[in-house]
């Protein structure tokens, strides 16, 4: 196992400049190439995700609704809690201020790829619609690019496994229930072998997760769609109560994240680079701008309109970065949590239990297990479409088999192989996806043109 985890990181070491010139420069280069026009329709993205401009003749399987709802669960789950306290373990609270910046560049990228989603999807040899990276790659750019394709859907057989979120929700499982405590108090012996919590619980997560994912795109959509909003509003409200109750160390916090965000002598991690390249792997973890996932669900949209459905794409950073891992940061910082030793999702159960006291554990639980029940239900669908890409969609399905036996793995793997695993998978999914959204710009810039001088021209 350690030998494997030094590989990752020296992988991950080599994929690092190459992500972050992709990533952030791109990312920039499409901000400044946009006018910021995606920014300025932010309340026209909001009035189409309402279902304002919904149409009932459009092809595809969800609504724009239910797209953003399935591509916000897999991306607000415990990569913005669990993710976020690592993030600021590891590069103190100044991390936070480029995992913004990060955030904003990353709207304008789905605002891109989310457009190129509707634009070039196809449909497979079942004749379902299909968008995403790997379409976009062949359908917009051509055939001699298909190896890019390939090479996207190889990674994400790797990079679209839940474990990061399998190992982190049975951390939490462990430091909450401790099973172990209740097993000796009942007469039990904590080391018997026949009691392996954590394979338990993994074994548990893959049972749950497979009641959904079996049942497809439509199904996984539904139960985004109920669960997405009800967790976010009941994290939300938990963390802000942990804010009201110590209100005077909210503004020293965010100080201390602008101040030390530009702290040219860290020794932490590789000085001030090391602090920026950190922001930027988390926050691509936690809203996956770049990544080439959302689009997955937003080629699927009921949506003829490859615009509308990119500033949709483009609200999703906003939801899970902006909001959730900022009021997750804030919780982290004033409490002291991510001075302590742990995995993330302990620094945050202890700043919870700091500031909550012991039922704040429980209410993190709670949360906890909605945000991994809906990373995971997401992610399945997207490891199906790479596997479906690479063979055909029959063989597809069977990744949800290998997908359920990597949550058990997970469960009792250590963080550092896990968390790396993602990390380079996730690299190695941003080199050809940023590349091709990069090379199609300027079929969205002239398509958004078209779309946004039609709209100024519309009554109001």
């Amino acid at each position: 196992m350690e030998q494997l985890n030094n590989f990752l990181g020296n992988a991950i070491s080599a994929t690092e400049w190459p992500m972050f010139l992709l990533l952030i420069g791109g990312g920039l280069f499409l901000v400044l190439k946009s006018g910021f026009k995606p920014y300025r329709f932010f309340g026209h993205a909001i009035a189409i995700t309402r279902g304002k401009y919904d149409d009932k003749s459009a092809k595809g399987d969800v609504s724009s609704l239910q797209a953003l709802s399935a591509a916000v669960a897999a991306t607000v789950g415990l990569g913005n809690i669990s993710g976020v306290a690592i993030a600021i373990h590891d590069g103190g609270p100044g991390v936070i201020f480029w995992i913004w910046m990060t955030a904003i560049i990353g709207m304008c990228i789905k605002f891109y790829s989310g457009s190129l989603a509707i634009m070039f999807r196809t449909t497979d040899s079942e004749g379902k619609l299909q968008g995403g990276p790997m379409f976009y790659i062949t359908q917009g750019l051509g055939k001699k690019y298909k190896p890019l394709a390939v090479f996207f859907c190889i990674a994400g057989l790797f990079g679209f496994l839940g474990v990061f979120t399998a190992n982190q929700f049975t951390e939490t499982f462990m430091s909450v229930v401790q099973p172990e405590e209740t097993l000796v108090a009942l007469g039990g012996n904590e080391d018997d072998p026949l009691f392996n919590w954590k394979l338990l619980v993994g074994i548990l997560l893959a049972i749950i997760s497979s009641f959904v994912i079996f049942g497809g795109l439509q199904k996984i959509a539904k139960v985004a769609t109920a669960l997405v909003p009800f967790m976010v509003i009941v994290y939300l409200l938990a963390v802000i109560s942990v804010m009201v109750a110590n209100a005077s160390q909210v503004l020293p916090s965010l100080k201390l994240i602008l101040t030390e965000a530009w702290n040219f002598n860290s020794l932490v991690n590789g000085g001030f680079w090391g602090l920026v390249i950190i922001g930027v792997r988390r926050a691509m973890f936690s809203n996956e701008a770049g990544l080439g996932s959302a689009p997955m669900y937003h080629g699927q949209s009921k949506n003829d309109e490859p615009i509308r459905e990119g500033l949709v794409a483009m609200l999703g950073p906003f939801i899970d970065t902006i909001l959730v891992c900022t009021f997750t940061a804030i919780v982290l910082i004033l409490s002291g949590a991510y001075l302590e030793e742990g995995s993330g999702i302990v620094m945050t159960l202890n700043a919870f239990n700091t500031s909550l006291g012991d039922w704040g554990g429980i209410l993190l639980m709670v949360i906890v297990s909605a945000f991994a029940l809906s990373t995971l239900f997401t992610y399945s669908y997207y490891g199906v479409k790479c596997l479906s890409f690479l063979t055909n969609p029959k063989i597809g399905k069977f990744y949800n088999w290998y997908f359920v036996i990597m949550i058990v793995f997970a469960a009792i793997a250590s963080l550092d192989v896990v968390k790396n695993l993602i990390d380079l998978s996730y690299a190695l999914m941003v080199i050809p996806n940023m590349i091709a959204v990069l090379l199609l710009a300027p079929k969205v810039n002239k398509a958004a043109k078209q779309y946004f001088k039609k709209l100024r021209s519309e009554p109001r």
